[in-house]
């Protein structure tokens, strides 16, 4: 169906052609209906220099070319409906558009006659909205992890959202208050890796707007709160066959339900862990999340080594049941396109090169973790994940070297920034030096 014949199906009046940049911001035009035969088939011009996009102002426009089975109607605003699509410039695939990256990574697994199928877990914090701090001021325990009488005071915002994902056919089939206080998470069903990163850019963009409408704020900073449990953006994850339609990883002979390839596929995110935080966990406020003291609930449920378990959730892979294993590393602040694109590139090397991921460690890593002593540690701050992206020969590969160039570049002028300014802290232990 064209996108002028699904406005006046639905009673669109407007599209919102958006994409989402290197940085995970979601850029939009708002076009009306009568206009949207035009733009879809000469596309939606931007300037890549004034999203993050390592271009400068002197680069031709960037157009968006908008795919219809994208289409989705905002459930709360119904007279508006969002679509995403390719990107192009001067009539060649923008190579650094995340939703690409993508798309040619799946094409490469698809070589093989694998096919992704991934669920992600949004937390996300409902604030006031000056950001300062969260917005109930009655949710005040130590341990609020799925406390009723919390979720319930924001009913009228969780429900809003739950019923819009109703609307747009996701499957939701669960809502919590999650660990930290003002902290909230809502699952639907998993599906094929692009659906679901369209979906996970989507969610966040609702959320948003859903919260603003109730008069608060909804934000995926990693660590908005220095006591309290940051926000992860866990990945359910499994592999399948596209000429059979089997999950290639479940195995009832298998070690805890998973066949020898999903071992291999773990062993590739073990082996390439360091530099692909660079990517699921992108900013300087990340590692706040990930080596972080103990929090107010008294765990931070976040990650420090490169580990994996069974149903253990001090781990950065989980393994809670036959088929599928739980990839615990990443938070809100990842692309949701470029998470996905990573996960499929380091498993399919794990495939090809056959790599072991050691034996699984059935331990608390948060009160056991000296044990482990050969366990890999994960990047202390921002810039040490960047230096290890750009020693991943694997994720160069996959994403092509000169976007990789391009994202290190941009994220290490981020650094910069953050380097230049000076902390209370700081003048506070140092001043009398």
């Amino acid at each position: 169906m064209s996108l002028a014949a699904f406005a006046k199906q639905h009673g669109v009046k407007y599209f919102l052609i958006s994409f989402v940049d290197l940085f995970g911001v979601m850029r939009a035009k708002l076009v009306p209906a009568t206009a949207i035969d035009t733009v879809a088939k000469a596309g939606a011009g931007f300037a890549g220099f004034a999203a993050w996009f390592d271009m400068t102002p002197a680069h031709p426009d960037v157009l968006v070319y908008p795919d219809p089975e994208t289409v989705m109607q905002l459930p709360w605003k119904p007279e508006v409906a969002w679509v995403t699509g390719d990107l192009m410039m001067d009539g060649k695939p923008v190579e650094q558009n995340p939703r690409q990256i993508l798309k040619r990574v799946m094409a490469d697994a698809a070589r093989d006659d694998y096919e992704m199928k991934t669920g992600v877990e949004c937390e996300y914090f409902l604030i006031s909205q000056d950001g300062r701090q969260i917005s109930d001021a009655a949710d005040t325990q130590s341990k609020p992890c799925y406390d009723q009488q919390s979720l319930m005071r924001r009913y009228d915002v969780i429900t809003e959202i739950c019923d819009s994902m109703i609307a747009l056919g996701w499957n939701p089939y669960q809502n919590d208050h999650e660990d930290a206080n003002g902290q909230f998470e809502m699952n639907w069903d998993y599906a094929n890796c692009m659906i679901t990163a369209d979906r996970h850019a989507f969610f966040k963009f609702m959320a948003k707007s859903i919260a603003e409408k109730h008069g608060l704020k909804a934000t995926f900073m990693p660590k908005p709160f220095a006591n309290l449990t940051g926000n992860g953006c866990h990945a359910h994850v499994s592999l399948w066959s596209k000429s059979t339609g089997r999950n290639i990883f479940e195995d009832a002979k298998g070690e805890l339900g998973l066949a020898p390839i999903a071992y291999q596929f773990i062993g590739g995110l073990i082996h390439s862990a360091d530099a692909l935080a660079a990517i699921t966990n992108p900013t300087v406020n990340s590692y706040k999340r990930i080596n972080a003291p103990r929090t107010v609930s008294g765990a931070t449920w976040s990650p420090n080594t490169v580990t994996y378990a069974g149903n253990n959730r001090t781990h950065m892979i989980r393994i809670p049941d036959a088929g599928r294993f739980e990839f615990r590393l990443a938070d809100g602040a990842t692309n949701p396109y470029l998470l996905q694109a990573g996960l499929l590139a380091a498993g399919l090397d794990g495939i090809r090169q056959k790599r072991n991921p050691g034996p699984r460690l059935d331990i608390d890593m948060y009160t056991e973790g000296h044990l482990a002593k050969d366990a890999k540690r994960l990047p202390l701050n921002l810039l040490d994940a960047l230096r290890r992206l750009e020693t991943s020969d694997v994720l160069k590969a996959a994403f092509g070297s000169a976007t990789v160039a391009s994202y290190l570049k941009l994220r290490h002028a981020e650094w910069s920034d953050y380097a230049r300014h000076l902390t209370d802290w700081e003048r506070q232990t140092t001043l009398d030096c």
